[in-house]
């Protein structure tokens, strides 16, 4: 069977039902103790990452240093209105797994978190990273502003000549303004704080991304 196949199976492939009430997803970062939700302190800029399974992901940007004010993982760019984490493995939500990153822009530029996003796994991969295959780990960059949709498109092509110059093919990362985000099961944010020996499917591709070294 094709990867085609296994990933869009013929039968009924419309999407879950929509909830009325978001999933319970917790009040604070576990690690840093800071609140979920907005009202984010002014100033603070968000964008939201996908790139593979969501516990690791997170976990590079809570760890990328001062300026990333928090972070939490949720579904974002599918059909399906408050998903839960079931309804996304179906396939049939539609919702790529992302991490999102609420920053100070004037601490940790924009520009440092894409190259910390194209380093931390293989943008040519498609629907799948490594050893996890399903349209939920696509690489996805949703944007909140016009500024960053204008840098992260700038930060493809430079990153897209740095991986050809390695004989590495085609980025097939979706970069669009950020559709609605909606939180994870408590259970899902910040899980390789809460367990440590947890799975961790990321693999870059060990090429650098030249975006980004100077801010």
């Amino acid at each position: 069977m094709s990867l085609f196949d296994r990933l869009f199976p013929t039968g009924d492939q419309s999407p879950p039902p929509d909830r009325e009430t978001p999933v319970a997803h917790g009040a604070r970062h576990f690690v840093t103790g800071r609140p979920l939700d907005p009202p984010f302190p002014a100033g603070m800029e968000q964008a939201l990452f996908g790139l593979g399974c969501f516990w690791g992901a997170e976990r590079k940007f809570w760890q990328a240093g001062d300026g990333v004010h928090v972070t939490a993982v949720g579904y974002a760019g599918g059909e399906t209105r408050n998903p839960t984490y079931k309804d996304v493995c179906t396939g049939r939500s539609g919702h790529a797994e992302v991490v999102l990153v609420v920053f100070d822009p004037a601490v940790m530029p924009f520009e440092r978190l894409l190259k910390l996003f194209w380093e931390s796994h293989d943008p040519t991969q498609g629907m799948r990273q490594g050893n996890d295959v399903g349209t939920q780990y696509r690489s996805v960059i949703f944007a909140f502003t016009d500024s960053q949709l204008k840098v992260a498109k700038a930060s493809r092509e430079a990153y897209q000549a740095a991986l050809a110059a390695r004989g590495l093919g085609e980025i097939t990362t979706q970069i669009a303004p950020a559709p609605p985000f909606y939180y994870a099961e408590e259970g899902h944010q910040q899980y390789l704080a809460k367990n440590p020996d947890g799975y961790c499917g990321l693999g870059g591709t060990g090429v650098a991304c030249p975006v980004g070294v100077g801010a």
